[in-house]
């Protein structure tokens, strides 16, 4: 079920009034909100509820025997079953096949296999493993929850009911934010009755959420980005340089606004889950950069990969560089079962190597690169490293990504589809950028003192306006993918 789509808005209009209506009733709210969370994930394909379930169950009882148990050899036990299980789920969905590609090619260029295609459907040639959406999200989340509990930062959930509510609360369940279980399980296991909703802050995350998704990621979809890497020998430098400039707007929107209209809707029902993103192409640095964009993925990555690794406090800048470069093309792979997202992954490991590096040297000698023009730079600098990495992460095979780099040298072929539309759409969607965090939130504290029909009323109007100036149809998330 998407955001966008009037299916959900009336699966929302039920589960928000039923999320009220039985509040002071807490187990029964809990099995609803279950069972309202289970229909939303189960509205895609059922068949995938047995997932969810099977991942609730293992998460809860590993952690409850890791908590009760003093035996430091039995818990580790019981923590590896847990990461094995949990990254063999992933693993199975997301990567089996391309790992079976890649042995049968190896095999098949030494001729030792002739038909590697076992896994395809006979009749349609279509793979026989679906990937479950959001499988990467909640498997994330559940591991950080036995993490937790194991380091002893968290005791488990009172109960499996409690768990797996957490685990499956539908509005960040198929696309993240990662909310992990210290931010969220105590709010869904003993819920309370606030006195006040933020519905300002909720309402402006909605609908500049959707203003994004519909109104900005869609249109350059369909205008540039989509056409250019389908077929870049056919334009030139111009459309190739704004379609990539494109993509890195339209990525961004995309996946913001769903991280902020599920934010959203939690607070619409009282809860609170931490931001997801903050201004990332406003970053002068590459560490910056990723300490504002998945902000999630990225502080999961650092705490539960990077730092055990050693992080920075390596005994040598080679191991600090190898901590690096293995957290981010595991990163990479998390996105994705293929060599340009670990190609993607390898380019930003390397930026931040250099970057270190390159500090580290100026400061040696003690060169200082402050001041105004000295921040444009920088920035400009990071927004077009981003971008080169996101040929990677957008392309869909090498081939695709080099097409692209070299159209960037035929600057005397005509502009196809670069127009002024395109250029007023890629400038505002950066400047959506300027809503993150709480710099809007003397918006919205406005808003919040109208009157309920001011308030209703507007919304409104900016509905019918976000609808209009939107495409035809409804696009799909692109996070649902990984």
């Amino acid at each position: 079920m998407i955001f966008t789509t009037v299916d959900f808005a009336l699966f929302f209009a039920l589960v928000f009034s039923l999320c009220w209506a039985l509040r002071g009733q807490v187990t029964l709210w809990k099995w609803v909100m279950l069972g309202a969370s289970w229909f939303f994930y189960g509205y895609w394909d059922w068949r995938f509820l047995g997932l969810l379930g099977a991942s609730s169950v293992l998460n809860h009882y590993t952690a409850v025997g890791i908590s009760r148990s003093e035996n430091a050899h039995f818990r580790r036990g019981l923590l590896i079953v847990a990461v094995v299980l949990n990254l063999g789920s992933i693993a199975f969905f997301k990567y089996s096949e391309f790992f079976f590609d890649q042995v049968f090619w190896f095999g098949n260029t030494f001729g030792m296999v002739s038909d590697y295609n076992f896994w395809l459907d006979s009749k349609d040639s279509l793979s026989l493993i679906v990937l479950p959406v959001g499988i990467s999200f909640f498997t994330f989340q559940a591991l950080s929850y036995v993490f937790d509990v194991y380091r002893g930062k968290m005791k488990p959930a009172d109960t499996l009911l409690d768990f797996s509510l957490y685990l499956a609360f539908f509005p960040q369940l198929v696309a993240g934010p990662i909310v992990r279980a210290i931010d969220l399980l105590s709010q869904v296991a003993r819920p309370t009755i606030p006195q006040t909703l933020d519905v300002g802050r909720a309402t402006f995350l909605i609908l500049g959420g959707l203003f994004k998704k519909i109104v900005i990621a869609n249109f350059l979809s369909e205008r540039i980005v989509d056409p250019v890497f389908a077929n870049p020998e056919f334009y030139g430098a111009w459309d190739s340089l704004f379609a990539i400039y494109g993509y890195a707007i339209q990525i961004y929107c995309d996946f913001s606004a769903y991280s902020d209209m599920a934010i959203g809707f939690c607070l619409l029902m009282g809860f609170h889950i931490p931001i997801n993103f903050d201004a990332p192409y406003l970053a002068d640095s590459i560490q910056k950069f990723w300490r504002r964009w998945h902000i999630s993925l990225s502080s999961f990555l650092r705490d539960y990969l990077y730092i055990p690794l050693g992080g920075s406090r390596g005994k040598s800048e080679g191991m600090v560089a190898r901590n690096l470069l293995i957290t981010f093309l595991l990163g990479g792979l998390w996105h994705g079962a293929g060599w340009t997202f670990i190609a993607w992954g390898g380019l930003h490991g390397s930026y931040l190597m250099i970057e270190r590096w390159g500090g580290k040297w100026l400061q040696a000698r003690d060169i200082q690169w402050d001041g105004p023009l000295a921040a444009i730079l920088r920035r400009v600098v990071v927004w077009h490293l981003v971008c080169l990495s996101w040929l990677f992460f957008r392309g869909q095979s090498f081939g695709e990504a080099m097409g692209m780099l070299r159209s960037l040298g035929d600057w005397q072929a005509p502009v196809e589809l670069l127009s002024w539309s395109v250029v007023f759409v890629l400038v505002v969607g950066y400047l959506s950028q300027l809503m993150d965090g709480d710099r809007c939130e003397k918006i919205w504290d406005r808003f919040e003192k109208w009157h309920p029909v001011k308030q209703g009323f507007l919304t409104a109007v900016i509905l019918i306006v976000i609808l209009g100036l939107g495409p035809k149809g409804v696009a799909p998330f692109i996070y649902f993918q990984f």
